[in-house]
């Protein structure tokens, strides 16, 4: 019996992808769209598995047929590509288990990833070997600006301005072509259309068929404005942490403000401050709001000259409170306007200069934002941003802007307010140390001496630098400069009390060594707090007596620099003295140093912030020091100021006090002096010696004091003091007479009683002359007592 075409080959028509699977899962049917579809002839595949055409895991794909009839599967074509196919199956009628599987390209997935490249937010761009433009989805177009079909089959460097930009674009492509790697970069561009700049990320990569030969470029530009903006947003904080307020100055503060800001945010800024700010004053709490007068602290802008700028740097304006600034002073927030609005038109119709320069310049439209500086509470003025509107640069101030001013300002406004308070601290410790500091000195027989103090300009403040020249009995002088460590109303305050010790120990008439010891002593108390732990005051300190009757010179220093004499034949030398500990080390001694000075001899004596003022080394800084004391000079004042131009700069670091004196002599013909013995006796020869002196020097109208006090201070002498004993007579500008004796007993006054036999004796000296005193030497005391000379001479 004949039988016709078997079942499964009536039901694969040749037209169709068909395939018919057993019930083992063979492939015993295929047709010719099966073989197309696939690359697979019928013999290449009959009688073999079906899962060997299955590109994935065929057990789950197979599952998903059986559970719904149809299936999105990944097959393997001959040529090795692995493309998916929509299945469906459906099962055979008969006595065998089979079923039919027809097969069709996934037209659906094709079609979504079409619509995906046509419509993804992000500009896409198909380029082929040679930079021709071949596809660009609707993004791309946007950016660009112009029709598809304009770039269409069209060279890149033919459809845009040749720029470096553009050559640095081609540069990639032509990268991804020459290596077969994807590349990644970023960079700015302007859009056409929205006349803004932009940042850009940029991928390219290349594009392969199957058998691995390169077609084309892939390229995605990724609009990452935002996130470049809050880069640079975030870089320019960070800049003004670092470059606003290096300097407690607030004219420096404001400037370094307004030339951050310049260009990157404004074309043109000024900062106004209050007077009070200026003068660190206590400025205004809260908001300011009535009519409100600031003055131009700094201005910047892109242009040289700064020609948008109508008042000048230290001028005053006031500002009506319609105005930008004071609205944003009022409010305490940033206030945005442009011309056009009617209060900004209305300020600059007010002033003349403003109009002028709106009219003078290129545009006459411009955006303005005004930012209040407030720090703590407290309002110390405004910046003002200003942006001239182009149509190449038409973007206003956004309230992304705002916020950015706003935090630059915040921070701007707390170095001007560190500032104002340093130089409210600076001026009060100023002042301070400038009442302690010798108001005028009267003139010395001894000396002739000029000095300078100059404090320090940097942000340290004012330190306890001073200087004195006390005088001393018998004509000598003492000359004194010191230094305390630390700097403000501290050391200012130290150095006060300092300097009151050194005339009261000087009054004692202390050897230099010795007064170093008790200023010492007094540094260390002055030092323990009231739990007696050490504080950290220290100072420096040198001490020189200068004798012009022996022309001796007695130092101590205490670690004080050295002082430097130039001798009238012009050398200069440094005084080898012992540096000795500083004041306040406590347990250390002093030595004294004695030289012979000769009439006319400079000593200088300087702290350290002369010296190294120009970080240069002790020794170094002393050697110009020599040099500088070496010029020719008419003059003391001619001296100190060719000493401070020749070693400091133009801002000193540090507190500078310099004290130059020219050394004076007595000859013999104006002193006088007798050695005598411990007899009472000699009370009279004393008397006639000083009677003879004063008629040689014409003064005999002193005789009947100076005999009085003669008779009392060697009667003194004799009777408590010793051998030796001498008596000494000092004409000058003042009649000086001295006694001294053996013991080291000071004498002290006392009243006597009605029938006290002695005690009168130094009441009736202190009566009859100006001053008088004790003062220890070597060997015992010396007491002396001054008067004044006739009136006539």
């Amino acid at each position: 019996m004949a039988t016709g075409p078997r079942e499964e080959e009536r039901v694969v028509p040749s037209g169709d992808a068909l395939a018919v699977i057993d019930a083992h899962g063979i492939l015993t049917g295929w047709s010719e769209g099966a073989r197309r579809l696939t690359g697979y002839t019928a013999a290449d595949v009959t009688g073999r598995p079906a899962a060997d055409l299955v590109a994935g895991d065929p057990r789950t794909a197979w599952r998903e047929l059986r559970a719904s009839g149809a299936a999105v599967v990944a097959v393997r074509h001959r040529d090795g590509r692995r493309p998916e196919l929509a299945l469906r199956l459906s099962p055979l009628l008969g006595e065998r288990r089979a079923y039919v599987v027809t097969a069709a390209p996934d037209d659906a997935g094709r079609e979504l990833g079409v619509l995906a490249f046509q419509q993804s937010s992000v500009a896409m761009t198909v380029f082929d070997t040679g930079q021709r433009y071949l596809r660009m989805n609707d993004a791309s177009v946007a950016t660009m600006g112009e029709p598809e079909a304009t770039f269409l089959h069209r060279y890149f460097l033919d459809t845009v301005e040749d720029s470096e930009l553009s050559r640095d674009f081609l540069r990639h492509l032509e990268l991804v072509v020459e290596t077969g790697r994807p590349v990644h970069y970023e960079f700015w561009t302007r859009s056409p259309l929205r006349r803004r700049e932009h940042a850009w990320t940029i991928e390219m990569w290349p594009l392969r068929n199957p058998a691995d030969e390169l077609l084309g470029v892939g390229l995605t530009a990724f609009d990452s404005s935002d996130q470049h903006r809050a880069r640079q947003r975030l870089a320019m904080l960070n800049e003004a942490a670092a470059g606003i307020g290096t300097r407690l100055d607030v004219a420096r503060t404001a400037r370094e403000l307004a030339e951050l800001v310049v260009p990157r945010l404004a074309d043109f800024a000024s900062v106004d401050l209050l007077d009070s700010v200026l003068q660190g004053d206590e400025p205004t709490v809260g908001p300011v709001d009535a009519d409100v007068e600031l003055r131009r602290v700094a201005h910047h802008s892109l242009t040289a000259g700064v020609p948008e700028a109508a008042i000048g740097l230290g001028a005053a304006d006031v500002y009506p409170p319609y105005s930008p600034p004071a609205r944003a002073l009022a409010t305490g927030l940033p206030v945005l306007a442009r011309t056009g609005d009617p209060d900004l038109d209305r300020w600059f119709g007010l002033h003349a200069a403003r109009s002028a320069k709106l009219r003078d310049s290129e545009t006459h439209d411009l955006a303005l934002m005004a930012v209040p500086l407030m720090a703590r509470g407290t309002t110390l003025g405004v910046a003002v941003f200003v942006r001239l509107l182009t149509p190449e640069k038409p973007d206003v101030f956004d309230d992304d802007d705002a916020s950015l001013a706003r935090e630059l300002a915040s921070r701007a406004a707390v170095c001007v307010d560190n500032a104002r308070r340093y130089t409210r601290e600076r001026t009060t410790a100023l002042a301070l140390q400038r009442s302690l500091l010798p108001q005028t000195m009267a003139g010395q027989a001894a000396v002739e001496f000029a000095s300078r103090y100059l404090p320090a300009l940097s942000q340290a403040g004012v330190g306890g630098d001073w200087f004195d020249v006390i005088p001393l009995s018998g004509t000598r002088v003492a000359l004194v400069v010191g230094d305390v460590v630390g700097h403000g109303l501290h050391a200012s305050v130290t150095m006060g009390r300092l300097r009151t010790a050194v005339w009261t120990l000087a009054d004692v008439d202390l050897p230099p060594d010795e007064l170093l010891t008790h200023l010492d002593d007094l540094v260390g108390h002055l030092g323990t707090d009231e739990s007696g732990e050490a504080g950290e005051i220290g100072a420096t300190c040198l001490y020189a007596v200068y004798d012009p009757v022996s022309r001796r010179c007695t130092l101590a220093a205490a670690g004080h620099p050295p002082p430097v004499v130039l001798y009238p034949d012009g050398r200069v030398e440094v005084i080898e003295v012992s540096a000795g500990p500083m004041l306040g080390v406590g347990g250390l001694p002093f030595e004294a140093t004695e030289l012979e000075l000769p009439e006319g001899a400079v000593l200088a004596l300087y702290t350290d912030g002369l010296v190294e003022a120009r970080d240069l080394d002790l020794d170094t800084g002393t050697a110009a020091l020599c040099t500088a004391l070496g010029v020719p000079a008419d003059s003391l004042e001619e001296v100190c100021d060719t000493v401070l131009d020749s070693l400091l700069p133009e801002t000193p670091g540090d507190d500078v006090a310099l004290l130059v004196a020219r050394t004076r002599a007595l000859d013999a013909e104006q002193v006088a002096v007798w050695d005598l013995p411990a007899d009472p006796a000699v009370v009279a020869t004393a008397r006639k010696h000083v009677t003879d002196r004063l008629t040689r020097w014409g003064i005999d109208e002193a005789a009947f004091v100076t005999e009085l006090v003669v008779s009392e201070l060697v009667t003194n002498a004799i009777r408590y003091g010793g051998e030796p004993i001498q008596l000494r007579l000092i004409r000058d500008r003042t009649l000086i007479c001295e006694v001294s004796d053996a013991s080291s007993t000071s004498p002290h006054l006392r009243r006597a009683r009605t029938f006290d036999e002695g005690g009168r004796g130094l009441l009736l000296v202190a009566q009859l002359t100006d001053r008088w005193g004790t003062r220890p030497t070597g060997m015992g005391k010396t007491i002396w007592a001054e008067q004044a000379l006739p009136p006539t001479l």
